[in-house]
């Protein structure tokens, strides 16, 4: 082939591959709303008048442009688009005080960012507790026009889980930050798709001219998944839990998981799963059992004491009416504190061969010890005994800029006291907040060991899902008790899972490793809603004088915003 046709024919799939990605544009308003997620009416943030928010649907390589308008009348707002990794927009990242300011009321900001990989991911508000308040929704993205997923299904359904409390996120956040300590307690239901049912069973609002539930919209109408026999379904299933750790099962049917957070894996069949806030999974089902039946789809809370009960969906096997309830029972949560049973489940999610396999070592490690502490007696989560306190104005421009005083510049430790005993309590439970942020050396790969500890009562340790902004990692393994550097030859370097999100099971550690090479700065944080507002939470720096362009909504708040404006940006 002569260089010019070799040429041509590249710049013709170039061309090619340009036509086929589209730009994909929203126009959303966030506003609050009266609905019935669970039977009771109740105001919460919607989109558009939708809860939940609309779903997104892209293929790998569009971009997203939405223009966001904040109709909230008192309070700022921000989205946050869980998974998509924001390469060269490390401003459309969607967390307030990191990478954008806050949208002030009756603002408008635009989102416009690329998803280059396809997967199951979602969005949802990074302001306050404003996720727990609903705002979230689903982003879906589907592979590139001509290429194939590696496993073939006739069709598809997605579900959004998510927990649900009666009072508001404000009566949370007041306790959470009051002396004393007080907790609302558990949800009081489990939703999917933004539907449950609380204190009425579904089995009886099925039936037809049932009022168990004196329903007065479709707002908690069960969510029916409608299949027919012999066919091969995709379910997309993602958790935007603000506190529950949950298990889904379905009567009958056996679960092909085949991937985890937007990537693929090695396919392998379970009874049940597991699934953390801010995990997302593909699993495949048969539709192979007897056709006059229907069938329970079950979700329960795990890791914590189950005071919720679970949610119910039906798989409808047409032409049966929907109506007709099941032969059999729900499926049974496993027991909640039966770890074992859920270590089991992670450790069987493995890399699909293909998967980019990690740098064989990493030029930093850091150590991040979970503890619950007390600042001036007021109960907090740290991180090597810092609790995360975020400052008026975003790291990313403060940095981008190197404005003075925007936030703590003290060195956070890379590690925690060797003497410290994570099966027992704190000696010494008072802790500092701060606003300090890790600088990582930009393309260097660093591997950061979560290791999880009691809290401030005897015999407590509970589970924490950590998520890391910008960034997928390798999932290098998991161990009890306290790390010991022995423990890295047990690493797996041949097929380790790359996610966003990973556990810390009680008592135990994580170990992930990842590369610094999207200039930015990232949060690194448990994606338990609660736990987040109390500290839990860390901030990842890097590369960031390679950032350009970033939009001046984005860094002109705070203390620093009259200097940024009176200097101009460059």
């Amino acid at each position: 082939m002569s260089s010019l046709l070799y040429v041509s024919c590249i710049i013709s799939l170039l061309l090619q591959a340009g036509l086929a990605s589209k730009t994909r544009h929203f126009k959303w308003e966030v506003g609050y709303m009266y609905a019935s997620p669970d039977c009771e009416e109740k105001i919460l943030l919607g989109i558009n008048g939708q809860f939940p928010g609309p779903t997104i649907r892209a293929r790998a390589g569009d971009t997203i442009h939405v223009e966001l308008k904040n109709a909230l009348h008192t309070e700022g707002v921000v989205i946050h688009w869980h998974g998509i990794r924001q390469y060269g927009t490390p401003w459309a990242d969607g967390t307030a005080s990191i990478s954008q300011c806050a949208i002030n009321p009756e603002e408008t900001y635009v989102y416009r960012f690329q998803v280059d990989k396809a997967g199951t991911y979602f969005y949802h508000g990074h302001y306050g507790m404003q996720r727990a308040a609903g705002l979230y929704g689903s982003l879906i993205v589907e592979v590139a026009d001509g290429e194939e997923e590696p496993f073939h299904y006739d069709g598809e359904f997605n579900l959004l889980l998510s927990d649900w409390y009666h009072q508001s996120i404000y009566d949370q956040m007041v306790g959470l930050s009051s002396k004393p300590f007080r907790w609302i307690g558990e949800p009081q239901s489990l939703l999917i798709n933004g539907r449950g049912q609380y204190n009425c069973s579904l089995a009886a609002h099925l039936m037809e001219g049932s009022s168990t539930c004196k329903l007065t919209s479709n707002d908690c109408a069960p969510v029916v998944l409608r299949v027919l026999p012999g066919k091969t379904y995709r379910l997309r299933v993602a958790s935007t839990t603000s506190l529950s750790s949950l298990n889904l099962a379905i009567g009958n049917h056996k679960m092909m998981v085949v991937e985890a957070d937007g990537n693929y894996v090695e396919p392998f069949i379970v009874d049940d799963m597991d699934v953390y806030s801010g995990e997302s999974y593909s699993v495949l089902i048969n539709t192979d059992q007897n056709p006059s039946s229907n069938y329970w789809l079950s979700v329960g809370v795990r890791g914590r004491k189950p005071n919720t009960p679970p949610a119910l969906a039906i798989i409808n096997y047409q032409p049966n009416s929907p109506s007709k309830l099941p032969e059999s029972s729900p499926p049974v949560t496993p027991e909640w504190n039966d770890y074992n049973h859920s270590k089991s489940f992670s450790s069987k999610i493995l890399a699909r061969q293909g998967t980019p396999k990690p740098p064989s070592y990493a030029e930093r490690q850091i150590a991040l010890l979970n503890t619950q502490n007390k600042i001036n007696g007021y109960i907090k989560w740290s991180i090597n005994n810092i609790s995360l306190a975020l400052p008026p104005t975003p790291y990313l421009g403060s940095m981008r800029y190197h404005l003075k005083n925007a936030f703590d510049p003290g060195k956070p430790p890379d590690n925690f006291p060797s003497d410290y005993d994570v099966m027992k309590p704190p000696k010494n439970p008072n802790s500092t907040q701060s606003s300090n942020a890790y600088v990582i050396q930009f393309n260097s790969t660093v591997d950061v060991i979560l290791q999880n500890a009691n809290a401030l009562a005897d015999n407590v340790s509970e589970i924490h899902p950590w998520h890391l902004h910008g960034h997928d990692f390798w999932v290098l393994g998991y161990g009890d008790e306290r790390f010991e550097e022995k423990d890295s030859s047990q690493f797996n370097l041949k097929n380790p899972p790359l996610r966003n999100t990973v556990v810390i099971f009680p008592y135990g550690w994580t170990a992930i490793r990842f590369v610094a090479d999207n200039p930015g700065v990232w949060a690194f944080h448990c994606h338990i809603e609660p736990h987040l507002h109390m500290g839990m939470g860390v901030i990842f720096a890097e590369g960031v004088d390679h950032v350009r362009r970033i939009p001046k909504e984005a860094i002109t708040c705070g203390m620093t915003a009259n200097k940024l404006m009176n200097n101009g940006l460059p």
